[in-house]
């Protein structure tokens, strides 16, 4: 005779065991599944959710961002700037030299600077080779004139190794050499001031091309 199990019904209380003991209850609950109607809900939030994160990054990008930057400024004229002048010939007298002074005259103009600070050099109506001309008003280089007197008790200035006697005119400061064999006469107009600081660069070609001598006071000396 085949033996048949069959399963207990559904509302039947299963039998307990006999030994007396109640059956140990689970320590965690099943988690539910999802169903394809919620997996397509995630979904369709994260698509909407990365243009939107995309769209906030971009915005506080531009905020952040440096703003175009500012156009360079226009640089400002230096100090060493030419000053704007006259190209016009400077009118100035040529008495004749002797031979000796001559020579040292035009050996003097030949290496005189094309500019005296910001002046620029002119020319010169007569004797280029015993005058020079810089600047509007014009500042004003002769060679071969006659020594000025100079008082005992009078004040001479020595720039860059040259002594000058300075002599004060109702328009301009004139300075002249006394330690040399052949006089310099440097004519610097009231427009500019400080009249020494004029006369340092004509300083430098009087030691390189004149030549000491003459009765020099004792001011130059020490």
């Amino acid at each position: 005779m085949d033996e048949i199990t069959s399963s207990p019904s559904a509302g039947a209380r299963p039998a307990e065991p006999t030994t007396g003991a109640k059956p140990a209850e689970p320590t965690t609950a099943r988690k539910p599944g999802w169903d394809r109607s919620t997996r397509r809900a995630a979904l369709v939030a994260t698509l909407v959710a990365v243009p939107v994160t995309v769209a906030v990054a971009g915005f506080a990008f531009a905020k952040l961002a440096p703003e175009t930057p500012a156009a360079a400024p226009t640089p400002t004229p230096t100090a060493s700037t030419a000053r704007a002048q006259s190209t016009t010939p400077v009118e100035m007298a040529a008495p004749a030299l002797d031979a000796r002074p001559a020579t040292v005259c035009r050996a003097l103009m030949s290496q005189l600077p094309t500019s005296v600070r910001e002046l620029a050099q002119r020319p010169v109506t007569a004797g280029a080779e015993q005058n020079a001309a810089y600047g509007d008003p014009a500042l004003t280089v002769a060679c071969g004139g006659a020594e000025p007197s100079v008082p005992a008790t009078a004040d001479v200035w020595t720039v860059n190794k040259v002594c000058w006697y300075v002599a004060e005119e109702a328009d301009a400061t004139v300075l002249t050499t006394v330690d040399r064999e052949t006089a310099v006469r440097v004519t610097v107009p009231r427009a500019y001031e400080q009249p020494l600081q004029w006369v340092a660069p004509i300083s430098d070609t009087v030691v390189a091309s004149v030549p000491s001598g003459g009765d020099v006071p004792a001011g130059c000396t020490g």
